[in-house]
């Protein structure tokens, strides 16, 4: 167990995740039931989308000295949030989520990934990796997570979909990363996990979607490149955006060369977003995020 885990387990934090129609008075019904309750608010943040009329706030307390049990602060708070029409998630800072990994030949964000969680820096439970090949296995077996080879028949790619779904489902995930799975999820997995699913694009997006967007970047004579974290959507990389990252590129680099320049962009954006996930830091509407800081 890390230093950091050590402290968290000795001083857990509440983390208050909401949203509602916004109107006066909400942030003040929301402090004053903090207060209330014996806790002691560490960090707030809120925003307002002025154009679609939304409160968002993220509100992190200690509960060294809460007034009763967690869940009977959870439904008193649901009184104020029907109240405000709000909706809300609240998560403790001890909770470790469990998390599954997806990938395929190319390896860097799965290196990357395993890598921050050997250091301790991502506060979740690594259930295990999965891809459709079987190069990556003994770095995940070397550090110490079960990998699972889950080959895809061209002739039935369901077969492959559905092993993949109950895997999901028999290990009770609650967050999936496509750290460059390049494969598309179905319907029928991506329903299951809504706002749950991270996937990494090769691109600035909402440009260059689809395959190869470094060379479609190149034929287009771009200035930047970019990749997007976002959530996976049945619609391929439409999702809502989590974090983006550019770099500048000249007409001297090849698409080669834009790829290799993209990968470093790749791990870091991808973690960022992984990370603003687990802490309970985005909230979605629509096909957009708030992210807090």
């Amino acid at each position: 167990m890390s230093l950091l885990e050590l402290f968290v387990m000795s001083y857990p934090t509440a983390t208050l995740l909401l949203s509602c129609p916004d109107r006066p008075g909400i942030a003040a019904a929301v402090t004053s039931y903090l207060f209330e309750r014996g806790t002691n608010v560490v960090h707030a943040e809120q925003h307002v989308d002025v154009q679609a009329g939304i409160f968002f706030q993220r509100v992190e307390v200690e509960i060294e000295n809460l007034s009763g049990t967690l869940d009977e602060f959870e439904i008193g708070f649901a009184v104020i949030a029907e109240s405000f029409a709000m909706e809300f998630k609240i998560r403790l800072s001890t909770e470790r989520p469990r998390v599954a990994i997806l990938c395929s030949k190319q390896g860097h964000c799965t290196y990357d990934l395993l890598a921050r969680w050997s250091l301790g820096e991502i506060p979740a439970q690594l259930a295990f990796v999965a891809s459709n090949h079987e190069t990556l296995r003994e770095p995940t077996e070397r550090a110490g997570y079960d990998f699972h080879h889950l080959p895809v028949d061209p002739a039935n790619k369901e077969l492959q979909q559905e092993t993949l779904r109950r895997l999901l489902v028999d290990n009770d995930i609650d967050l999936v990363i496509m750290a460059r799975y390049m494969q598309v999820l179905p319907a029928r997995v991506v329903d299951l996990f809504p706002s749950q699913i991270i996937n990494i694009h090769h691109s600035f997006l909402p440009a260059f979607p689809g395959s190869k967007p470094y060379h479609q970047a190149h034929a287009r004579g771009v200035k930047l490149i970019g990749v997007t974290a976002h959530y996976a959507t049945v619609a391929l990389d439409e999702g809502p955006i989590i974090e983006q990252e550019v770099i500048r590129v000249t007409h001297r680099h090849s698409p080669e060369e834009l790829v290799q320049k993209g990968r470093d962009l790749e791990t870091i954006v991808l973690a960022r977003a992984v990370k603003a996930h687990i802490n309970n830091q985005v909230l979605v509407y629509g096909n957009k995020t708030v992210v807090f800081g």
